[in-house]
């Protein structure tokens, strides 16, 4: 699925047309992801289960290292032109979505069905419907 992305945006780059839409329905038909080859994704970038569910913004961007779970959503919200941020090192529970011009701090954690419409700081957790971000506390064990 990632390689299919991979592909579509280098020819996207390339200003060519056809091709990375052909591989954009490729992918949404054999894995259900919708990720246009617009999007910037960086490296080491994992989507469980082939992305399943997921569905990323044409404008998003996202990091370096990041985890994206089943079913999730990064995308736009209705008056307002910008789209969500993830910076590196971040993890996105299954059914998270991540709505509209917010930024997810790196090294941040987004929990299961989160819906977040507010910044995310830096390692921080954000969890809950709409999603509060709450500081990372380190384990005893640590």
């Amino acid at each position: 699925m990632i390689k299919v992305f991979r592909i579509a945006a280098w020819l996207h780059r390339l200003g060519l047309p056809l091709i990375p839409r052909c591989l954009y329905i490729l992918n949404r038909l054999l894995f259900s992801v919708v990720l246009p080859p617009g999007a910037v994704v960086g490296k080491d970038v994992r989507f469980a289960y082939s992305g399943l569910g997921t569905v990323v913004h044409a404008r998003a961007r996202i990091g370096d290292r990041v985890k994206v779970a089943q079913n999730v959503t990064i995308g736009g919200r209705a008056g307002h032109y910008a789209v969500p941020v993830i910076e590196d090192d971040v993890e996105i529970g299954a059914g998270a979505c991540i709505l509209g011009p917010v930024v997810i701090g790196r090294g941040a954690r987004i929990g299961a069905n989160a819906v977040v419409l507010e910044h995310v700081p830096a390692g921080a957790i954000a969890v809950g419907v709409p999603a509060r971000a709450k500081p990372h506390r380190a384990s005893p064990d640590a």
